[in-house]
């Protein structure tokens, strides 16, 4: 692994005043490598960080790489980290006019980790440096403690997901002109989402109606918005005030809260333990982002690749080139989802939404799709909306929000299903449906969405962990159930209960169907895992 060399660094320059004369925003600093493919299948189970702690999950992990190379040979193309400065490493035999279109990906992504709000925490500190940090303490600690650093190690990691990663977020966002009241946050986070149970349509128009008020009135927006509230719920005052002399419990995720209340990691022998849990935490949470945006993020890099590399004189001669490499790369698969495809396509299509001023309200009261096609208010804000867009949000909200029936038309999007021919037992793809709806719920259930546990110290009993997962439609892996829990077991030094739900097949009904299946009556029961002493057992509710 090496820096590139000033020929290279020459046409990464040249690339980074074209990148920002279209508008993107990143550092003057940056450092590019070029690695072998050796190095790559080495640096990818580290997510390439190169100062990563050691563990033997990535040792396994090299050796699966290798072993899928010599069946496969495959060249990656380029792979960026988040870091200050950021670091790019591109593979040893690409050409001149392929680093260009790969400067100008490599630059869409430094441009969205260095403005989107969900890389906030990740902006004031190097993080291979804090990585390195981490290796060197868990290097000391294996040479003290042995093989237990990887088992502590292992039993962190089960439970890496469960970070709160927002919760680590939004006091980021506070500052003198956004601190809000009290009563403000009680009546938008606790009466309206857990008493009154408002539904997300409602509670967005009473957020919609707050700001509003406050824009007309910045010193009485609030107050006057209140008046309103009380004429509404006049039953809200008194729950505020109740609530005023209730502690507030702070939420916390479950690695912090080993960290903090378990009298097993407090004990002075066990006190090291702690160091390696904060390790795992720290490292989750800096790549929660990226997990979260993964469509965008990549959608974004492609959207901006195409769009500089296509005026930039360098492409000459190697115009088929490109086109393959780029078809490669973005090409929209008929069963399954690509994201650089589809992130790619979501940011034309807002792009062509900000040009034509489709955007508002005069748009979207539109039922007629004629209307709505030639629809034009000539407005040229594309530019605009995409940075607004590109800076706000995560791949939950882009796709709940632009995946409509407009977009699947567009570019003719469907929802695949299976089934199988008896005949010729063989499986047949067929289109199951071009709703955008489905199409939509298809790709969101794609998305990365570790489950919602919570943690119940008050319904422990004799100094157990009560923990309990809020069911949304999705029941756990039950074979992870048990090495997981015997894990936290270990670090909490105590009974681990678990409170879920798992379905119930009550009947068969109806015979072979289209998909070649049957269907079947499902219900949900609540059951609890305990744990005590390497010991699982189960009880229903």
């Amino acid at each position: 692994m090496e820096l590139i060399n000033q020929h290279t660094k020459e046409i990464m320059e040249g690339c980074k005043e074209r990148a920002r004369a279209a508008g993107l925003s990143f550092t003057d600093e940056s450092l590019e490598y070029i690695v072998t493919n050796r190095d790559l299948i080495e640096l990818s189970p580290k997510v390439m960080i190169p100062t990563l702690y050691d563990y033997w999950v990535h040792d396994v992990e090299v050796l699966r790489g290798k072993g899928e190379y010599e069946l496969y040979p495959h060249n990656p193309y380029e792979t960026v980290i988040n870091t200050r400065p950021p670091i790019s490493f591109y593979n040893d035999n690409n050409p001149d006019w392929l680093n260009v279109m790969i400067f100008y990906h490599v630059l869409g992504h430094i441009d969205f980790f260095q403005n989107n709000l969900y890389f906030r925490h990740t902006w004031e500190y190097d993080f291979t440096g804090q990585a390195l940090s981490d290796k060197r303490v868990i290097a000391k600690l294996r040479a003290e403690k042995g093989r237990w650093v990887d088992y502590i190690l292992e039993f962190a990691r089960s439970i890496d997901n469960l970070v709160a990663y927002h919760d680590e977020l939004s006091p980021l966002f506070k500052s003198p002109d956004t601190v809000t009241s009290s009563r403000l946050d009680y009546y938008f986070d606790v009466f309206l989402q857990v008493e009154k149970k408002l539904p997300v349509a409602e509670y967005l128009k009473e957020v919609a109606r707050y700001n509003e008020a406050v824009l007309q009135d910045k010193e009485e927006g609030e107050r006057v918005f209140f008046a309103e509230v009380t004429t509404k719920y006049p039953e809200m005052e008194a729950h505020f005030a109740k609530s005023r002399n209730v502690k507030r419990v702070e939420r916390r995720d479950l690695l912090r809260f080993l960290i903090e209340n378990s009298e097993f990691l407090a004990r002075d022998e066990n006190r090291w333990m702690r160091s390696v849990l904060e390790v795992v935490r720290k490292t989750s949470i800096f790549f929660q982002p990226q997990i979260r945006t993964k469509i965008m993020n990549e959608g974004w890099a492609s959207y901006w690749h195409e769009k500089l590399f296509l005026v930039d004189d360098r492409i000459k001669g190697h115009e088929v080139d490109f086109a393959r490499v780029h078809a490669g790369v973005t090409s929209m698969p008929r069963v399954g989802m690509n994201p650089y495809a589809l992130g790619m396509r979501l940011m034309y299509q807002l792009k062509d939404m900000g040009d034509k001023g489709r955007t508002g309200y005069d748009f979207h009261r539109l039922s007629d799709a004629n209307q709505r096609k030639e629809f034009d208010a000539k407005t040229e804000q594309g530019d605009e909306f995409l940075f607004k867009v590109r800076s706000n949000y995560c791949d939950y909200l882009f796709i709940k929000e632009f995946v409509d029936q407009d977009f699947t038309n567009r570019y003719d999007l469907f929802v695949t299903g299976k089934r199988l021919d008896p005949q010729r037992m063989v499986w047949q793809y067929y289109v199951k449906s071009r709703d955008a709806r489905e199409y939509r719920d298809m790709v969101l259930a794609s998305l990365y969405h570790p489950p919602h546990i919570e943690i119940a110290p008050e319904r422990g009993e004799d100094g157990s962990l009560y923990l309990v997962h809020h069911f949304e439609g999705k029941q756990l892996v039950s074979e992870y159930i048990a090495n997981t829990m015997v894990g936290i077991e270990y670090l909490w030094g105590a009974p681990v209960q678990l409170e879920t739900s798992e379905a119930v097949i009550e009947q068969t009904r109806g015979t072979a169907g289209k998909e070649g299946g049957e269907e079947a009556d499902i219900t949900w029961q609540r059951v609890v895992y305990t744990m005590n002493e390497k010991t699982l057992s189960r009880q229903v509710l």
